[in-house]
C-alpha cells in the first residue's frame, strides 16, 4: 500500500457525467440509469446505497469498464472509458481497478496465498517489487495463519478477506466492492468493514462500496443514495472525515 494521500491534494479518480444506461429486452428498453453525475476523489471511501434494482450495481460495472453506457461519459484516472476500445478498457481494469464481489470467486484448488499472487500473474507483475506481497497482506488482514489454507478450509469472512487481498495486491488506484458483506454474518461483516476503513484511512486506498444496507453505508466517508436509476441524496460522514484528518 502506498503512503497516505494528503487530503488537500486529492485528484478526481472517477468522474461520471450525465450517464444513462438502457438495457434492451427484445424491443423494449429498460432504463437502469437516468442522468447520473458523480465524482470520486483520490483517497475517498464512498458508499452507494439503495434498494435492489435501483441501478447501483450497473453504476459500479460502468465505473469499472465492464459495461459501456448508452449515453454520457465516464473517466477513470484521467482516461475516458467511453471513447476507447474494449481491449483498452480491459487494460484500464487490469492496471487501475480492483474488484470485490459478494461471491468470493476464489479458485478452490489454490491456497489463500496462491489465490492472491495469481492476481499479480494475471496483471503481469509476478511478485510485486514494492514489498506488498501476499504474506504481508494476509498479516494485515489478520490471516497470517491461513496462508496455506484452501477456500474450503476458510470461513465466509476469511474468504472475503482473501478476495479483498487479491484485489489490492497490485495496488490498484480504485477498489470497487459490490455488496462485499452481503453473504456474511454480522461478526464477519464488521471485520470486513473495519478492514476496508483501515485500508482507506491508513493507506489512502480509494474505495467505492455498493450496498443496500444503511449500516454498511454508514461506515464510509460519503454516502450516495440512489433510487430508480437516479441519485437522490449525497451525505458527508463528518465523523469519518474527522478521523481521516486525525490520522493524516
Amino acid at each position: 500500500m502506498s503512503d497516505p494521500v494528503e487530503l488537500r491534494q486529492r485528484n478526481d479518480v472517477i468522474v461520471v457525467d450525465d450517464v444513462h444506461m438502457i438495457y434492451r429486452v427484445g424491443r423494449v428498453g429498460v432504463p437502469a440509469l437516468s442522468g447520473v453525475d458523480m465524482t470520486i476523489r483520490e483517497g475517498e471511501f464512498v458508499a452507494v446505497m439503495g434498494p435492489s434494482g435501483c441501478g447501483k450495481s450497473t453504476l459500479l460495472h460502468l465505473m469499472g469498464g465492464l459495461l459501456s453506457p448508452t449515453r454520457g461519459r465516464i473517466k477513470v484516472d484521467g482516461t475516458e472509458l467511453t471513447s476507447i476500445s474494449d481491449s483498452q478498457r480491459t487494460e484500464v481494469r487490469r492496471q487501475k481497478v480492483g474488484f470485490v464481489f459478494q461471491r468470493f470467486n476464489l479458485l478452490p484448488t489454490l491456497t489463500a496465498r496462491d489465490n492472491i499472487t495469481l492476481a499479480c500473474q494475471i496483471r503481469g507483475d509476478g511478485q510485486p517489487s514494492n514489498g506488498l506481497n501476499a504474506t504481508r497482506i494476509l498479516a494485515l488482514l489478520g490471516l497470517e495463519n491461513k496462508v496455506h489454507h484452501k477456500p474450503a478450509e476458510l470461513s465466509g469472512g476469511e474468504q472475503q478477506r482473501v478476495a479483498i487481498a487479491r484485489a489490492i495486491i497490485s495496488r490498484p488506484k480504485i477498489l470497487l466492492a459490490d455488496e462485499p458483506t452481503g453473504s456474511l454474518d454480522s461478526e464477519n461483516s464488521g471485520i470486513v468493514l473495519d478492514m476496508l476503513q483501515e485500508l482507506n484511512i491508513r493507506y489512502g486506498q480509494t474505495i467505492l462500496v455498493i450496498t443496500h444496507d444503511a449500516d454498511v453505508a454508514a461506515t464510509a466517508g460519503r454516502i450516495v443514495e440512489m433510487c430508480d436509476g437516479k441519485i437522490l441524496n449525497r451525505v458527508e460522514n463528518l465523523y469519518y472525515t474527522k478521523e481521516q484528518k486525525r490520522l493524516y
